[in-house]
Order: structure tokens, then C-alpha cells, then sequence
């Protein structure tokens, strides 16, 4: 949604509050949404005061490019300023972090943590963490920049901080040439410092067309980096609250060794929001420093590839990694964090058919998990409980913490790192299978996210083949409306999937390869996962770069909406009314296949089986940008 001007050029604008109106205009757009009041005063009252202090500077040719998207993000930068650097001649850009605080200070004692009086929301991240973590993660994925990490420099500018005291503790940090701090009474200095960086005699337009054509570096993927991340040193560059909830589980660990105390950090976030990355940075944190730490979810496929790939060699590692039910009888505080990976699975007990009986006490899974660890962290998305019985929300546990007086710290991740970065698809397929009170919209194209709807099977597999012979991983997954078969006694897979003449297998039932075929576990990982048919138990918390979606006839679209059929569905677990009621039902499914659109990470290829509902996802598609034909 990026919006630019010279420098010259915006600080001469007759009415900045037009400058204001574009971006309004371009943030709805984009992200099919409004700003909220707070942006748009932040708009109203930062953007006259950067272009000034520019065009005082003497630097009124830079182009100034606002609200600019990170790659593979939704994250957005305040301000880059683009242009010629003074002494070399070569591209050169300035990331701006502008913040109209007045007066701020370490949060108890914690130096990346920040509190400002009179703003709601709790402790916000050091804003030269902020604006240097931007700085890694455009370096690390625009093309233009890889392997020259000084072609750019981070300022965060206090320009409302007239009085150096009133934010002196945010002096006492490490800053480099990725993160620089300037208040309003440092002008000076912060125009000494553009000078440096910025040549005003130069035109920045072309250096700022360099960087918005460049070319976007591959994802990196969490299971690629998983092993290095956990085993040896920090992989992931942390962004927004994805940071403020790594550095908040770090201050409470140190506040439950020196007060003695227990607290929960519940972080909550939609498809692709960075969860799990939060996740194995802290393991991997946690572990380097020597704490007592474990990893858990409710995924078999989850914990399985986990162990599999950041526990690669290293018999150690692939213990930390555990399911929700194995902590029935942990000791009371024994762990230092627990990190409650997919929280959504949780159940309500964690007693089965296999439980002894001195451990069915009726207990439930909430209460051990928060007993096992002096720090419990929860992540969780809502919205993608896909079997009944599954608890975890965040009303239940903040319920819990209330009754049993424990401090909670929320956050929400707002930012999207999968589909491309394109908050605007996944607030589009919500919108589609009636998650949210909007009505669904026509895609409306996203530059950085690609989506198409294939007119058959065969039309979906064959385009996300073109993808893996071009370098992409893909894989295509779709609901639980067909058998589901054990192998042949000749060890080859059931075709069970059938449309029409063509047919291909499920992914594998258990925990056994079965030819070339990967365990079920590693579907999603593995190479040999292409080719069968997965399910949302075994897509569920992964992500690939292709994504095939075959919606089947248990969700269909009739007058204008969708509407679940479940005598469609053959999901053994949906199978009693009276466990799973018809409106829990219509629910679960939609949630199903919330999880399945959203695993792509640069596109993604619908298909209904029902013809109704193929014309209306190609009525909806059509108007936005689309996969070429094979």
C-alpha cells in the first residue's frame, strides 16, 4: 500500500490531509480494512514533521515512500526515505520508526521493553529493536539488498520528545547503524545523520523504483530453519508483537526467579501471523540459556515433524518436544516455560482409553499445563478449533488465570507472514466461508499473494506441478468427504479420492512409510508427500509455497453463501449428533477449511466439486489477478 513523494514534493502539499485520504484509501484496498482513529492521527500529525525536518536538511530530492510493506509481510514501515548515498554514489535507504511519544521508560527494568504513559495496551518493544528488525528482514528477503547490509540504515525519531529526560531511558541501549534514536530536541543530530546516509543533490526516485521492483529473496520457510534455530544459534528475524511476546516471555522468566512468582503470556493470532516462529525462538533461546523448557502441542503431525527436523541428530533436542497430555502428573512448577504451541487443541482432559487409572481424576488439561511451568505460554488461533472436544480460547484460559490469581500478559498478532503477506486474502477467505460478520467480497488481486480456481482435479494437480518442477513446494489437501483406506496388502495406497476419473490416495494413515509414500507425520515435509491427497489433521500448522484446496460437497455455495452438508462428511469424529451438534458442526467445518486455504505461501488453487459452488468462486476470483493457464 506503499504511498510516495519527493520530500519536496509532500512537504509543499497544499492539504496534508489529502496525503492522509491516499492512505486511507490504499490501506483499505490492501488489507480490506479502515484505519483505525489512532493511525490516522498518527498519519495527521508525523508526516508533516518528517517532511520538513527533510526538506530542512537540505535532502528535499529523496523520495520518501510511506506505509511501506515489508516483503513476504503485512508488517509496514512508517517511512523509507530512498536515495543516493553521498560518498559511494549507491542506492541508500533510511528506515524511519516515527512515534509521537512524549515521555517513555524501561518497563520494570527490562531495557527492550517500554512503557508510555496514558497508552493503553501494556509494554511495547524498544523502538530501535522495532526498527533494526526491519532492517534485517528487508535485507534478508529484497534481492537488491542481500549481501549489502549498509545500504541501510534504522532511525526510530521521537519528534514529540522535546525534552531528552522525558525519554532517557530508552538512551540506555546498543544502537548501530540499524538502529539510531533521535528525539524533537535532537534535530540537529537527526539531520546530521540523513546527511550521512542521503545525498540531496541526487534524485531518489530511481533508487526508490530499485527497491520497490526488486525481486523478493525465497521465504524462509520455519521447518527449514527449525534445527539451527533450537540446536545452535537465532535463525528467525522477529517482527512486531511477534518480538514484544519473545521479549515479555523472557521478563517474566527473570521476575519468576527473582519474586517468586507465576504468570501466563497468551499470545493469539490468525494462519500465518508467526506463531510458531515465536515458538521455537524461544525454545531456542531458552535452551542456550540454560532454563527449563518444552515445547508441546496436540498435533501427532506437528510434534512428529518437529522432532524429526529441529531434533535432526540431536536425541536431546527431539525430547523437548511433547504432547498436550503427557504433563498429568508433572511436577507442580518444574519447568521454567512450557510453550503451548496450537493452545487451540487443547482438550478438556487429557485422559483416554490408554490413562491408568490413578491419573483419571477428571482434571482438567488447562490446569496441568499451566501447573507444569512457573511461565505457561499459550499460542492460539480461535478460529482453527477443527475437532470437538478441542477447549483452548482465549476467554477459557484468562478465565482460568482470574480464579487462580495469576497476571496475564495478551497479545495479538495482527501481522501476516504467510499468503504472501497479504492480510487482504486471508480477511478475504473469512469473508468467504462466513467466519466474520462481513459479507464475502470479490478478490480483489494482492501483488504479493497469487489465486486461482482450477475448473477440475486434474487442472489443480497439473498447475501445482509446474510450480515444483519451477523450485516451489507444494501440496494439495482437501476435506474429509471420501474413504479412507488402509494400504493394499502390496503395500501401494487406495485411490480413495475419486472425481470423476481421476483419483489419487489420502496421505498415509499411520506412522509407517508406505513406499514412497511418507508416514502421516510428514506429509507435509517430506518430498515424498506429493502426489497423495492430505487432510486438515495432517496440514494443520504447516506451510508450503503451493497450495491445491479441494473443497468438497460438506461445505457448498447456496444463494450467495456457503452452507455445510454433513452427510457429506466422513470424518469419524463428526459422526455423533449428540457430541457434535449440527451448529458445532457447521462451525468445525468452516474452520477446516479456514486451515486448508490458508497453508500457501505464494499461492493458492481452489476446486469444488460441486459445479454450483465452482461458479461462484470463479464469479468472486475473476476480478483479481490469476494464475496463468497451463
Amino acid at each position: 500500500m506503499t504511498l510516495r513523494y519527493s520530500a519536496s514534493a509532500l512537504a509543499s502539499v497544499a492539504n496534508p490531509n489529502s496525503v492522509v485520504e491516499q492512505l486511507a484509501e490504499q490501506l483499505i484496498y490492501s488489507s480490506l480494512r479502515r484505519p483505525a482513529p489512532s493511525e490516522v492521527r498518527s498519519w495527521e500529525r508525523s508526516i508533516p514533521v518528517i517532511a520538513r525536518d527533510l526538506v530542512d536538511a537540505g535532502l528535499g530530492s529523496v523520495e520518501v515512500l510511506l506505509e511501506y510493506q515489508l516483503p513476504l509481510s503485512s508488517l509496514r514501515a512508517d517511512v523509507v526515505l530512498a536515495g543516493a548515498h553521498p560518498t559511494t554514489g549507491r542506492p541508500s535507504y533510511v528506515i524511519v520508526e516515527l512515534k509521537q511519544w512524549t515521555h517513555a521508560h524501561h518497563w520494570e527494568d527490562d531495557r527492550n521493553l517500554v512503557t508510555v504513559p496514558g497508552m493503553p495496551g501494556g509494554p511495547k518493544s524498544h523502538p530501535v529493536r522495532q526498527v533494526r528488525n526491519y532492517c534485517t528482514h528487508i535485507t534478508d528477503f529484497a534481492r537488491t539488498l542481500q549481501g549489502n547490509n549498509d545500504a541501510i540504515a534504522g532511525v526510530a525519531y521521537l519528534h514529540n520528545a522535546v525534552n531528552r529526560e522525558s525519554v532517557a531511558d530508552l538512551f540506555d541501549y546498543d544502537f548501530d547503524a540499524h538502529g539510531q534514536l533521535f528525539t524533537g530536541g535532537d534535530r540537529g543530530r537527526f539531520h546530521d545523520f540523513l546527511r550521512v546516509r542521503l545525498d540531496g543533490e541526487v534524485p531518489g526516485a530511481p533508487y526508490a523504483d530499485e527497491l520497490l521492483r526488486s525481486a523478493i529473496g525465497p521465504s524462509r520457510q520455519l521447518l527449514a530453519l527449525a534445527a539451527e534455530e533450537v540446536q545452535n544459534r537465532e535463525q528467525f528475524t522477529l517482527q512486531g508483537n511477534q518480538q514484544l511476546a519473545v521479549d515479555l516471555v523472557m521478563h517474566e522468566v527473570q521476575q519468576a526467579h527473582r519474586a517468586d512468582q507465576k504468570s501466563i503470556v497468551l499470545v493469539s493470532g490468525g494462519p500465518g501471523s508467526g506463531k510458531s516462529v515465536i515458538a521455537l525462538s524461544l525454545l531456542g533461546e531458552l535452551s542456550r540459556q540454560g532454563r527449563q523448557v518444552l515445547h508441546a502441542t496436540g498435533s501427532r503431525s506437528f510434534t512428529q515433524t518437529l522432532r524429526k527436523v529441529a531434533g535432526k541428530r540431536a536425541p536431546r533436542v527431539q525430547k523437548m518436544f511433547m504432547y498436550f497430555n503427557q504433563f498429568m502428573d508433572a511436577d507442580r512448577n518444574g519447568l521454567d516455560v512450557l510453550i503451548l504451541d496450537e493452545a487451540h487443541r487443547i482438550r478438556e482432559t487429557s485422559a483416554n482409553r490408554y490413562t491408568r487409572a490413578n491419573l483419571r481424576t477428571g482434571r482438567p488439561q488447562l490446569d496441568e499445563l499451566v501447573s507444569a511451568a512457573r511461565v505457561p505460554v499459550f499460542l492460539l488461533d480461535q478460529n482453527q478449533v477443527v475437532r470437538p472436544g478441542e477447549s483452548g480460547s482465549v476467554e477459557t484460559i484468562k478465565t482460568y488465570a482470574e480464579a487462580n490469581g495469576l497476571r496475564v500478559h495478551e497479545i495479538a498478532l495482527d501481522e501476516q507472514y504467510r499468503c504472501g503477506g497479504s492480510a487482504a486474502y486471508v480477511k478475504w477467505v473469512e469473508q468467504l466461508l462466513g467466519l466474520v460478520d462481513d459479507a464475502p467480497e470479490p478478490w480483489g488481486g494482492d501483488a504479493h499473494f497469487q489465486l486461482a480456481v482450477a475448473d477440475s482435479p486434474e487442472e489443480l494437480e497439473q498447475m501445482l506441478l509446474v510450480k515444483e518442477s519451477d523450485g516451489y513446494t507444494s501440496r494439495m489437501a482437501a476435506g474429509y468427504c471420501w474413504p479412507w483406506s488402509d494400504p493394499r496388502p502390496d503395500e501401494t495406497l487406495v485411490a480413495d479420492v475419486a472425481i470423476g476419473s481421476w483419483a489419487r490416495p489420502w496421505n498415509v494413515k499411520g506412522e509407517r512409510r508406505v513406499g514412497d509414500a511418507p508416514p502421516a507425520a510428514l506429509w507435509a515435509f517430506d518430498p515424498g508427500g506429493v502426489g497423495q491427497v492430505g487432510c486438515v489433521y495432517t496440514a494443520q500448522g504447516f506451510e508450503y509455497d503451493w497450495n491445491g484446496v479441494i473443497i468438497g460437497p460438506d461445505l457448498v455455495w447456496r444463494n450467495g453463501a456457503f452452507v455445510s452438508n454433513r452427510s457429506a462428511n466422513r470424518d469419524p469424529d463428526f459422526r455423533s449428533q449428540k457430541n457434535v451438534s449440527d451448529q458445532h458442526f457447521d462451525e468445525l467445518v468452516r474452520n477446516v477449511y479456514k486451515v486448508l486455504m490458508t497453508r500457501g505461501m505464494v499461492g493458492t488453487v481452489l476446486y469444488s466439486t460441486d459445479a454450483e459452488t465452482r461458479d461462484a468462486l470463479r464469479t468472486l476470483v475473476s476480478s483479481g489477478a490469476r494464475i496463468s493457464r497451463i
